[in-house]
Order: C-alpha cells, then sequence, then structure tokens
C-alpha cells in the first residue's frame, strides 16, 4: 500500500511540474536559460526519475528494504522506479483520454 501512494504521489508532483499552470512561469523561464532542463522539464518520464530520487532521499525509499551492495543505490533503483510507474500510470491516463466517449447532442 506504501508504494503505491508513493507512486500515486510522484505521479501527482510529476503532473505538476510538467502540466501544471502553477509552473507555467518558472517552466518557460528555465528552458529559455536552458535547453537541457527546458527539455527535462517538458518530459513526464524524465522528471519523474528526479522525483523519484527527491522523495527517495526526503521521504521514503520502496528499494531499500533491499540489500544492495553499493551504498545509497537505492536512490537510484527509486528513481527508476518513479519513472517507470509514473510513465504507467500516465499511459493509462492518456489513454482514457484519447478514448473517451463522445458526448451526444
Amino acid at each position: 500500500m506504501e508504494l503505491l501512494i508513493w507512486l500515486l504521489a510522484a505521479y501527482g508532483m510529476s503532473q505538476i511540474l510538467v502540466y501544471g499552470s502553477i509552473f507555467d512561469t518558472p517552466r518557460e523561464w528555465i528552458t529559455k536559460k536552458s535547453k537541457f532542463f527546458g527539455d527535462l522539464l517538458g518530459c513526464m518520464m524524465c522528471t519523474s526519475t528526479w522525483v523519484g530520487f527527491f522523495f527517495s532521499l526526503v521521504l521514503w525509499s520502496p528499494t531499500l528494504q533491499f540489500d544492495l551492495c553499493i551504498p545509497y543505490s537505492n536512490v537510484f533503483f527509486d528513481g527508476m522506479l518513479a519513472s517507470g510507474g509514473v510513465w504507467a500510470i500516465n499511459a493509462v491516463v492518456e489513454w482514457f483520454e484519447q478514448n473517451r466517449p463522445e458526448k451526444e447532442d
């Protein structure tokens, strides 16, 4: 259950950073200053990777329970987990947006 909440929170934060109108001005400023960071903020998978890193360091690490040989490698795997999970959630949401029934007049 914690993993699902973590993934939904990562999806929500990524959604806000990539598409949220509240971040339009900072996104435009960043895009003008740096193509790399502008592209990063325009990509759901890229942004969610960094959100996963952030959540791992600040909130909770879903992969910390695994005995990994390299210290702090869980942060890397949390970023990958967030990227994949957010991509899957976003794909489902986009599918429903594209396949919603037409309203009849």
